[in-house]
């Protein structure tokens, strides 16, 4: 109870984000009062719809609101013009424009697919009241652009300004949170903690590379000076997942206390436990640099054969090159640090760093644009057969909801929150706006009704857990309150369009319950194939791919995939872990493929090598899961034991480590490692 309290206790970073919020709100309204706009309520929304605690995040959803906006607002002025005098032909061609916004969006990421999605919408929130009158519409884009333009102004000056929290810092601070997590992990991990607790952390720490991947493009629109860290940026978080996974390793895979693993796991140990419990550890990271060479290069030294290694020298040598690999990649991340903290201009490379593959999800995206055009065009043709002048609202609001919220893993839960926020926000616009102010006007007695009300729900907003609710409740109370200088007293309009604008979120979650329901499952198995189909092309392209930019493809697979399974208990867990172990499983691949061009080992042993991978590629392609294993993890195993009776050297029995990790891998997580039937 007491951790839940702290979580819910509002910070000085959150009052500072809900007085800054509000503040900038009413500025944009007092100004939109000023310049006469025709609808002021707009420019208010638009503060606490672009509203983010972080700096940049505000400047890049206010960029891509504006060009949506300037989008939408352009296919209006061109669909009108063409169409305007039929207006079934119109609601058709603004339902089509829907679709292919969110298709666009389904495709793209956080905030570009925001942008893509209001392009769509807002074509349908200026085109409908333009029915019958053409004329108006290029009024209306105007007036829309300036009311969202004076919002995305406010906004952005105050969080710039007014005790700004920037995004460069925001990447520090939890990246610095990231590697003590990682210390706690592995300290619990090397000591055989409770595994619970692990996998709490486990999942925990993969959801913070994927805000940190966020961040990244934030930082970059906050400040240009930003972009040279942006690769380091990228390069760190594939290194907290290398290091993560062998962790998770060295864990699953504990071994009999023997005299070769027993030094360098202790003093693994006592570091990790050293730097997760001393204060500000990580405001100077030599020490901990210098500490975790000596431990990488303690463990790559082959133990002698007068240490008790057990009855398995490949499983112990295994296990040594995955806890110098820990070391290497903690390393690494603390360099990232550095990097981060303290950039240092570097001379141009010669060749271009790798571009970021990124994973687009075609079937998805088609079903999210073909669910919100037939959606809009339904509600559409409704519109235009009763001719009930307050279902225009009803139409918009299932454009909006059916676009905005299609691509997230669990669409029907997130325009429940919003129907919630929605529902809350009637009563109190009701009251501030049909019962208080008509009876004392002014803006004055405006500041002392509404702030009350949005100062708590800013709070709100500042809460991962009620944001979307509260987020919900901002915008619908301003837009119900519908605030203009002079406030009057007529509540049938008011229900009517309340009433249109709560049926239509309410058809949008039937159009997500109904028509052509998300599955999940679906988009995660299909970005776990992508996996797959990166480690084969591993073990069979020609080139060898280079380690950096493997990592960066794999931790952006593992992005992708962990909002689809975060929260779907053991199952959810094992997939992410599967895909925390695909990253371990392809380095090993680029070492195996590194090892068989050298010249130091025989012929028989690449030879060995390059079929074994070859059968490895076939298992991951092929094999569905529940089927029996083919012999490939066998094989790795009887590979790794002939290279060992044949030969003592470092570098043969690196490459039998590297087959045994592959093989515990594989086991560990059949099915990800299987083709899914689907």
């Amino acid at each position: 109870m007491a951790r839940l309290a702290a979580l819910t206790q509002p910070t000085r970073s959150d009052w500072i984000f809900a007085l800054r919020t509000v503040s900038a709100g009413l500025m944009a309204l007092l100004v939109a009062y000023a310049l006469k706009l025709d609808h002021p309520q707009w420019a208010m929304m638009t503060v606490f719809i672009v509203a983010q605690p972080v700096a940049g995040m505000v400047l890049a959803k206010g960029f891509y609101r504006l060009l949506g906006t300037l989008a939408g607002g352009v296919a209006a002025i061109g669909f009108t013009t063409v169409f305007g005098t039929n207006p079934w032909v119109l609601v058709t061609v603004l339902a089509v424009w829907i679709g292919i916004c969110t298709f666009v969006s389904s495709l793209l990421r956080n905030p570009e697919a925001y942008g893509a999605a209001l392009a769509g919408y807002t074509a349908m929130i200026i085109g409908l009241p333009s029915f019958g009158q053409p004329h108006l519409v290029v009024d209306l884009t105007v007036a829309r652009c300036a009311e969202i333009v004076l919002g995305i102004v406010c906004a952005g000056l105050t969080s710039r300004l007014i005790l700004p929290r920037l995004a460069s810092d925001a990447i520090i601070s939890r990246l610095k949170r990231c590697i003590l997590d990682l210390a706690t992990y592995a300290g619990g991990a090397f000591s055989g903690g409770d595994a619970a607790t692990l996998s709490g952390l486990h999942r925990k720490l993969v959801a913070d590379t994927q805000t940190l991947g966020e961040m990244r493009a934030y930082a970059r629109l906050e400040a240009p000076s930003f972009a040279p860290r942006a690769h380091p940026v990228r390069r760190t978080i594939g290194q907290l997942l290398s290091a993560l996974s062998a962790a998770r390793t060295l864990h699953s895979h504990a071994a009999p206390r023997n005299a070769a693993l027993l030094p360098v796991r202790s003093e693994l140990q006592a570091l990790v436990t050293e730097l997760a419990a001393r204060p500000g550890a990580l405001d100077d990271t030599a020490p901990w640099v210098e500490r975790l060479d000596a431990i990488s290069a303690k463990a790559r030294q082959m133990p002698e054969e007068s240490v008790d290694q057990g009855d398995d020298r490949v499983g112990t040598v295994t296990r040594l090159i995955i806890a110098a690999d820990f070391a290497e990649a903690l390393k690494q991340v603390l360099r990232g640090l550095d990097a981060l903290r303290a950039p240092v201009a570097r001379p141009a490379r010669s060749s271009r760093q790798p571009a970021l593959v990124v994973h687009r999800d075609y079937p998805g995206a088609l079903r999210n644009a073909v669910r919100a055009a037939l959606a809009t065009l339904l509600v559409a043709a409704f519109w235009l057969t009763t001719k009930w002048t307050e279902a225009a609202g009803t139409v918009i609001l299932v454009a909006v909801v059916s676009s905005l919220f299609a691509a997230r893993p669990n669409p029907v839960q997130v325009s429940w929150g919003f129907f919630k926020g929605t529902l809350l926000a009637l009563p109190f616009a009701f009251l501030v706006g049909q019962i208080a102010l008509p009876a004392l006007p002014g803006f004055g007695w405006f500041m002392l009704f509404v702030v009350p009300i949005l100062v708590p729900t800013a709070l709100a907003m500042a809460n991962p857990r009620y944001v979307g609710v509260a987020t919900a409740f901002a915008i619908n109370f301003l837009a119900f309150l519908s605030p203009h200088q002079a406030m009057t007293y007529d509540p049938g309009p008011f229900f009517a369009g309340s009433a249109s604008i709560l049926v239509g979120i309410l058809l949008a979650i039937g159009v997500f319950i109904i028509v052509l329901p998300a599955n999940p499952w679906l988009a995660a198995n299909r970005i776990v194939r992508a996996m797959r189909e990166d480690l084969a092309r591993l073990c069979l392209h020609e080139r060898v791919a280079r380690r950096s930019a493997f990592e960066s493809l794999a931790y952006d697979r593992i992005n992708q995939l962990m909002p689809l399974v975060q929260n779907a208990g053991r199952k959810g867990d094992a997939v992410l872990g599967g895909g925390v172990a695909a990253v371990t499983v392809g380095l090993e691949i680029l070492r195996l493929r590194g090892a068989s061009q050298g010249q130091a080992i025989p012929s028989e042993t690449a030879l060995s090598i390059a079929d074994f991978l070859r059968g490895l590629a076939r298992e991951l392609l092929f094999r569905a899961p529940g089927d029996p294993q083919t012999a490939t993890v066998a094989v790795a195993r009887q590979y790794a034991a002939a290279i060992a009776r044949r030969n003592d050297a470092g570098e043969l029995l690196q490459i039998a480590a590297s087959l045994r990790i592959i093989a515990a891998a594989m086991d560990d997580f059949p099915d990800f490692f299987a083709k899914d039937k689907g």
